[in-house]
């Protein structure tokens, strides 16, 4: 799954980056041509499982979704989306015309726009470029930027970046999408598993990693009196910074 997203992710620079998820495979490859027609890095994806594949490679800062998608429902991702990354542009665009899927999809779901469908290809460019400028104008300054292409991390009001690891990349960029910034230590194993085998990597492996990484926190910042990462007893760990991923 990774592999395919990768393939298809631009080398160009545009000015916002947005993410469609929608099951209607036409409807998906419309919008993707039509905003990538307007200088928009767009890519399309089915489900909530496919995005989550997409945004570990490419940081988002607009989301286009439908309500009824396979698996996770539609206010459940854009609810989970917007607690994650407060600070991102969320379009909701479905069948539903109802007001209380209106409400629902503002109140729950934190959308910033309900369109309903049949949405106009010219409406949902000025939406789409009015809440880049939203997008852009709130980025965290106080948030660590993780460069997933340079893999750096960068920590705040600080020139001096730590160059991680593929493996430390792929341990924040995990904790980062996270609900509560907290996964299982077995789940965390399993990010690291062999694709030709079903054996993660071992607790105490995993352990280790987390232990390396915090030393390279410690040796930019050594003021911190916190974790940058840490232990949630009986049940594993837990990201306690905050973290922007950058392309």
């Amino acid at each position: 799954m990774q592999t395919m997203i990768q393939n298809e992710i631009s080398s160009k620079i545009h000015q916002y980056v947005v993410a469609i998820v929608e099951d209607d495979v036409l409807l998906r490859q419309e919008i993707v041509s039509h905003l990538n027609a307007n200088h928009f890095e767009t890519h399309g994806v089915s489900s909530a499982a496919a995005l989550d594949d997409l945004v570990t490679l490419r940081p988002i800062d607009i989301y286009i979704i439908d309500l009824n998608l396979p698996g996770e429902s539609g206010i459940s991702l854009c609810k989970r989306l917007r607690e994650r990354t407060p600070n991102v542009g969320i379009v909701i665009m479905t069948a539903r015309v109802a007001l209380h899927d209106r409400l629902t999809g503002y109140s729950h779901g934190g959308a910033d726009f309900y369109l309903t469908k049949p949405v106009s290809p010219e409406e949902l460019t000025m939406v789409v470029q009015n809440l880049g400028k939203r997008v852009k104008k709130l980025n965290n300054v106080n948030d660590w930027q993780l460069s997933l292409r340079d893999r750096t991390l960068q920590s705040p009001g600080l020139v001096e970046k730590i160059r991680l690891t593929n493996r430390e990349k792929i341990l924040l960029v995990a904790l980062s999408q996270a609900n509560d910034f907290t996964l299982e230590s077995g789940v965390l194993c399993d990010l690291f598993s062999d694709e030709d085998s079903d054996e993660g990597m071992s607790k105490h492996a995993l352990e280790e990693l987390i232990a390396r990484f915090r030393k390279k926190i410690k040796g930019i910042d050594s003021n911190s009196t916190e974790s940058a990462i840490k232990s949630v007893w009986g049940v594993g760990y837990q990201l306690c910074i905050p973290i922007s991923l950058v392309y």
